[in-house]
Parts: structure tokens; sequence; C-alpha cells
């Protein structure tokens, strides 16, 4: 990203919009298809309930989240230049998700992309966006989280299967050329040798689908938790403090940081680094579990909606995922 005082332009938030399904899925479902009780997921995840999408795909999450954002923002959806869809379950390998999501939302001026990036999609996909609103170039992009992660888990892996919803979030870009609002910095990173702690072999050009991979559960999320935890500990609370110190943060000047939810501890421990009381840090994975590339801007939403994200707020975005990747952003809330 280029330095602050070169631009004319941030690009800022300027509309948020959300969906969760229906279906709850609570810690005592799961005492009943595998090994496991409320308590240890509780104190492992922090995760008490998440949401399954029965009936229909990872695009159809994401035009209700977008319609939601359109019925609190109310623009036309002309107006759209760019649709970004941060996803690991697009609807299919092509065409992109991005295509069927501009189709049916009806914004017809706008071209966009899939970004795989795992958990910590949305926050590239952001960073993405933001480039694109500071070339100028473009007025309105649209980045949307969406996952059905159910739609790959495997529900007699006990480890696993407890961990996963399904939901999609959405947020505006918009410029503003008041440098005191918007994406103000970002550091993001990816590590190819975590390709074997965490994946989903099955289905690509590496395995395509045969019986075997079927039968060897191939399309099923692979996670080797005790590895990926380790390293997760460690790059999320470090980014999270890097970024801090990069821009000259002390933690009494972040409103909140706004972690991905994976898991409750990861989250203590990365605020732990900061210096941020628990009070400062967003959560709901207790109410929709990991949510993949949803999770921030589900977080984003939910407290915006409540009243307690106000304008000219400091907040830290932070993720870890597969691949491994991962990053940290700060920006400055712009909405009233």
């Amino acid at each position: 990203m280029q330095s602050q005082n070169k631009r004319k332009i941030n690009a800022a938030i300027t509309g948020v919009g959300m969906y969760v399904p229906d279906k709850i899925l609570d810690n005592k479902y799961f005492e009943n298809i595998v090994d496991t009780n409320d308590e240890w997921i509780v104190s492992r995840t922090g995760i008490r309930e998440r949401r399954m999408m029965e009936n229909g795909a990872t695009s159809d999450m994401a035009i209700k989240a977008i319609e939601d954002l359109f019925a609190t923002k109310k623009i036309n959806p002309e107006e759209i230049d760019v649709i970004i869809v941060a996803t690991v379950t697009p609807d299919m390998f092509f065409p992109a998700t991005a295509c069927i999501v501009q189709e049916k939302i009806g914004a017809t001026k706008a071209w966009g992309f899939d970004l795989s990036a795992a958990c910590s999609g949305f926050l590239f996909a952001l960073q993405t966006g933001a480039s694109f609103i500071e070339s100028g170039n473009y007025k309105k992009v649209i980045v949307v989280g969406s996952d059905k992660m159910t739609a790959i888990t495997d529900y007699t892996d006990r480890n696993n299967c407890i961990l996963f919803g399904d939901a999609a979030s959405a947020v505006l870009l918009e410029p503003t050329e008041d440098l005191n609002y918007g994406i103000k910095d970002s550091l993001l990173f990816i590590d190819g040798s975590g390709k074997e702690s965490l994946y989903m072999k099955g289905g690509g050009s590496l395995n395509p689908p045969s019986h075997e991979t079927v039968n060897n559960k191939m399309h099923y999320i692979y996670q080797d938790g005790k590895a990926v935890f380790k390293v997760a500990v460690k790059g999320m609370a470090d980014i999270s403090f890097e970024i801090m110190k990069k821009n000259g943060l002390k933690s009494e000047d972040v409103a909140y940081l706004v972690p991905h939810q994976a898991n409750l501890r990861i989250i203590d421990a990365t605020a732990d680094r900061m210096g941020i009381h628990k009070d400062k840090v967003m959560i709901n994975i207790d109410k929709y579990g990991n949510t993949t590339a949803a999770t921030i801007p589900l977080c984003l939403t939910e407290y915006y909606r409540d009243g307690k994200v106000k304008k000219g707020d400091n907040l830290i975005l932070s993720a870890f995922g597969a691949g491994y990747t991962w990053g940290a952003m700060y920006l400055t809330w712009s909405l009233d």
C-alpha cells in the first residue's frame, strides 16, 4: 500500500451487510454425532453455535449479504464498479462466484473476480479493493466474504466438524479525500510451507475428482490442529502488534481488535500481545463458529449496527489462514 502522505484519497468502508442461515447447529447436535461434549468444545474453541445453509450455495449467501447492504445504503446496483468475492467454497471452479453474484444483483456495469486466501481472504480482498479505489479509477467496490464451510466439512471428524459454519458479509468501499478516515495501512503475508497442515487436496488439477478421491475423503478440509494453532497464535499476535508499532499506535489508541474468529484462545493471545483489554475485542465466534472469509466483516457489521463502533474509531483487523496466509490492517471507521 502506498504511504498515506503520498495518497490523495483513502478507501473507506461506507456500507455493510450480512447474512447468516436460519438453521443452527448447537454443541448438543455434535454430542449426538461424534464423541465430544459442550464443555470440551467451549473450553477449547469458544464456540457454542454455528449456522448451516441447507438449500443454496455460497453465491446465494453473498447475494443476501449484498442485498442487506443495499437496503441500508440505498444505492443502485448499476453504480457498482467492482465485485470481489473472498471464498474457498465457490459455487463451482468457473465461472467465478463473482460472475453469478454480479448477474443476480443487477450490477450490469461491474467486473469482478473471486479471491482465495482461506481465513485471510477478506483481508486480502479488502486490500485489493482499497487499491482499486486509491488508483482513482473506481468509485464503488463491493468486497464480500462468503463461505459455505459445511459443504466441505467431514461430520465424522470430531476435531474439525465442530469448528465451521456458513455465513456471508459484505462491505462497500468508496473514496474519501479526508485522510483521517479509511484504510491506512496493511501487512499481508503468505508462506507455502503451511500447505501440509491445512488443506483440501481433492477436486483440483493435482487430484481430479474420482472414486478414489471421494472414498479417501479428499474433498473435505484436513487440518493438523496442533500445528496450525501453534503458528496461528504467533502469526496473528505478532502481525497485529507489528502494524500498531509501525503506525505509532498504543493500546489506548485502538478502539477494537477485529480478529478472524477461528479459536477464542488465539484471539485472546492476540489481544494480550497488543495490550488490548477483552472489552475492546470483537467476538461472535460463540454464535457462528469459523465462517472463514465472512468472520471479520460479520463482526464489523454486527458491532456497527449495535452502535458499538463510532466514526473515528481506530480498528485493527487481523487474520491467519491456510496457505499459510496471514495479515493485519489498520483503518479508521468513517460511518456515522
